[in-house]
Formats: structure tokens, sequence, C-alpha cells
């Protein structure tokens, strides 16, 4: 899966360095804005105010409140390995992100008005690469340790909407393309499933030396 994700991205990259024209990318951010109107998205008026409010979930201050958290939580119950491995996946994904986009240089999209206010450039998407690599990679190194199966299911289910919904409002918001979402995606579950691995093997070899 990381393997996959990786270079799904590397190939959306080159084809965006290149120019080559995503001729779905145009037909999904005009099918989300009235045809009589590309100002204003489909949809009632609650459902912009809902999407503004759960973009915000992938934003910098909520991404960086919920690993604190959790960090801190994994600190208390004394899962010192778990908390080390969160921090320096978020951390160190957060600085890749940040590095490909520079890499890239991808514009933001100017099809249609941007519903809420944004900077800096457009490719990967900054919101859906760091959100799987926050959301994705707490779920899967928590259900690394978590005993009821239950809960490991619940958790990694609502990491998978979370990151899905926050995407999605990107590009329903006019921020983003969705080419940028998608290669955001598969590079933050790439991420996610790298640091699973790690964490895996970990554990695996901390076993063996106790065994021993």
């Amino acid at each position: 899966m990381a393997i996959g994700g990786l270079l799904a991205v590397l190939l959306l990259a080159f084809l965006v360095i290149d120019r080559v024209p995503f001729a779905w990318d145009r037909a999904i951010m005009l099918a989300l804005r009235r045809a009589d109107d590309p100002a204003q998205p489909i949809g009632p008026a609650w459902l912009r105010q809902a999407m503004v409010d759960l973009t915000a979930l992938g934003g910098v201050t909520v991404l960086t409140t919920v690993t604190a958290a959790a960090i801190g939580l994994l600190l208390v119950r004394r899962l010192w390995l778990t908390a080390a491995l969160v921090a320096a996946a978020t951390i160190a994904g957060s600085i890749v992100s940040g590095m490909a986009k520079h890499w890239v240089g991808r514009p933001r999209p100017e099809l249609v008005d941007h519903l809420v206010q944004v900077s800096g450039l457009s490719f990967p998407s900054g919101h859906a690469t760091n959100s799987a690599v926050v959301y994705l990679t707490l779920a899967g190194l928590v259900a690394q340790v978590e005993r009821s199966r239950a809960a490991r299911s619940y958790t990694i289910v609502v990491a998978v909407l979370l990151v899905g919904i926050i995407g999605i409002s990107r590009v329903y918001l006019g921020v983003h393309w969705p080419s940028d979402v998608l290669a955001g995606w598969c590079a933050g579950t790439a991420w996610a499933t790298l640091w699973w691995w790690i964490g895996a093997w970990w554990r695996r070899a901390l076993f063996a030396r106790r065994g021993q």
C-alpha cells in the first residue's frame, strides 16, 4: 500500500509538472457549482457552512491539537513507543508535505471562486495530506496496542471518513483541484502505512529481545 501510494503521487506530480491538463479536474469542480452562477456552490446554505467547518479539521491548528492530545494520552498510559512513533510520523510528514508543494509548484485553481481564504501552492493538498498523515497514522498505531477488535475497526473507520470528508471539502470550497486532493490522500495513506509497518517491526523486535 505504501509503495502503491507513493507511485501514484509521483505519477500525478510528473503529469502536473509537465502541465498535462486534467479534464476531470475541471468537470468535477464545475459540477460542484451552480450552472447559472459558478460563484455559488451546489446544495443548501447549511452545506456550505458545514464544509467550512469540516475543512478546519484538516488545518494546522486542529491537527496540531489532536496530535498533542493523542501523544499526551499515550504518555499517560505509558505507551512510550507509540507516542514516539506518532510524534515522529506527524512531524516528518508535515515537513515532507511542505517540501512536495514547493517541488511541484502548482498554483491554486482559479476556475471558480474560493469560498475560504487560502495561500500558498496547491499540489498536493496540505489538508488532505496532513489529515491522512495524522488521522490514519494515529488510527494505525493505536490499533496495534488496542486489544478490542471492535475498537480498532471503529478507530480506523472514523479516521478514513474524516480524511475523506476533509479532502472533499477542499474541492467543494474551490481551493484545490481534485487531483491535488487525490495526491494528498495517496501520499498520506502511504505515509501512514509506512509508519504502521515501522511500528509493527519495532514491536516484534522488542518482543523478540525480551524473549531472549
